[in-house]
């Protein structure tokens, strides 16, 4: 099976410009260069970007050489929001943040060989660019009522859109012109919110003289609840695992819903087709084995974090819950699967029963003493007996961190400063 059957087989070819011009262009004698973009609008990816970073990585697998552009330009100004007006960060920050991410970024991709990828930034040939350069040379070539018919900037024409933002997509156009020019850039992707401005730089390509050039996007990914993919309570998922650790990323895959895991294995794996057939029946036949919501996060983790931390982050799961030895896991892994499940972080020496109820694992004092006494408290996996007793010294792990268990489930944790 050649690539586009396997990224529509994944469901990951939501539009193209021409599939069938892009297959024939694939099947040529030369090695196609494709670019995607990020714009550096915060200091990491999120596991949203994965669709886009993963995508690359078969496409490089294929042979293609990949040319991974990270926004020093277009992450100064933002793509239009629906809502409103973007806050314009320093340029300073911005050129940390693209550092920050084409570093990110490096690990998904071969940076030797025959099709090795290569990291670029649009300021280096926009940040020299004039205005009226910019206006006569590239504006020029850019319908106004072409770009008020994109679905973001109609969105915002009541309640008013700057300048500055309208003409991001004039920046995104330039980019493939650019790319093209430079590198021999044929193809770019990107995710489907981005089909006007990737469309828009075909367009312009062609205006210039140049090309052809060819293009599709990935579908957005939601859950099946029709929430936004990657955003949790406290946030963003992100790729940085000083801002989710790598326990918290595992368990991000673990809780995907049974309606979701499926389209995940698609998009994400790289197991083969008949392995992800495979899992999906699974999921179908025995849902509660949850096997292949492990399958998928042990393969991502390992990916995105590596070996060690992925492991760490499976026998962490395991023993939270009585399955493994707590002493197996590095103070950091346990620390972060702690403040995942909920901690209290205190340098009294409370009894157990207020430490139940401190953190949430019983909601009274009355309670958390009826589960002691029923037999349903573990310290550290030990049941205990004893509700008005202090932790002692010896039952914090590393010497400041405890797990509170209630059943079979539910966990909480301690930590002293």
């Amino acid at each position: 099976m050649n690539i586009l059957d396997d990224l529509q087989w994944r469901g990951l070819i939501q539009e193209s410009t021409d599939i069938d011009a892009l297959r024939k262009h694939l099947d040529g004698d030369d090695r196609v260069t494709f670019y995607v973009g990020f714009d550096p609008t915060g200091a990491s990816l999120h596991v949203g970007h994965l669709v886009q970073v993963l995508t690359a990585r078969r496409l490089q697998r294929a042979g293609l050489r990949p040319l991974l552009l990270v926004g020093g330009a277009t992450g100064q100004i933002g793509d239009p929001k629906e809502t409103s007006e973007r806050v314009l960060n320093p340029p300073e920050v911005v050129a940390g943040w693209v550092s920050r991410i084409q570093e990110q970024v490096r690990p998904f991709v071969d940076m030797a060989g025959d099709n090795a990828a290569t990291l670029v930034n649009n300021l280096d040939w926009t940040g020299a660019m004039s205005a009226v350069d910019f206006l006569r040379d590239v504006g020029k070539h850019f319908s106004v009522n072409r770009m008020l018919a994109r679905d973001v900037v109609k969105a915002r024409l009541e309640a008013g859109i700057s300048f500055t933002e309208f003409s991001y997509q004039l920046l995104q156009g330039n980019d493939y012109y650019e790319l093209f020019t430079r590198h021999g850039c044929t193809l770019q992707f990107g995710g489907s919110d981005q089909w006007g401005n990737i469309t828009a730089g075909v367009d312009y390509v062609r205006r210039r003289g140049a090309g052809p050039v060819h293009a599709f996007v990935t579908p957005l990914v939601t859950k099946a609840d029709g929430t936004k993919f990657g955003k949790t309570e406290g946030g963003g998922v992100w790729l940085d695992p000083t801002l989710t650790s790598p326990y918290a990323f595992y368990q991000f895959w673990i809780n995907a819903a049974d309606r979701d895991i499926a389209g995940y294995l698609r998009y994400f794996s790289f197991r083969s087709h008949e392995e992800i057939l495979r899992l999906e029946k699974a999921t179908e036949e025995r849902p509660a084995a949850r096997e292949a919501q492990r399958a998928l996060a042990a393969e991502l983790t390992t990916l995105v974090h590596g070996e060690a931390e992925s492991a760490q982050a499976i026998a962490a799961s395991s023993a939270l819950f009585g399955r493994g030895e707590l002493t197996d896991l590095a103070e950091p892994t346990l620390a972060a699967a702690l403040r995942e499940a909920g901690v209290v972080e205190t340098a009294e020496p409370l009894s157990v029963a207020a430490l139940f109820k401190e953190s949430g694992l019983a909601q009274s004092l009355s309670e958390a003493r009826r589960a002691v006494k029923e037999g349903g408290a573990y310290v550290n996996n030990v049941r205990v007996t004893d509700a008005e007793a202090p932790l002692s010294d010896d039952q914090f792990l590393y010497g400041r961190l405890a797990v509170l268990r209630r059943g079979k489930k539910t966990i909480a944790g301690v930590i002293r400063p």
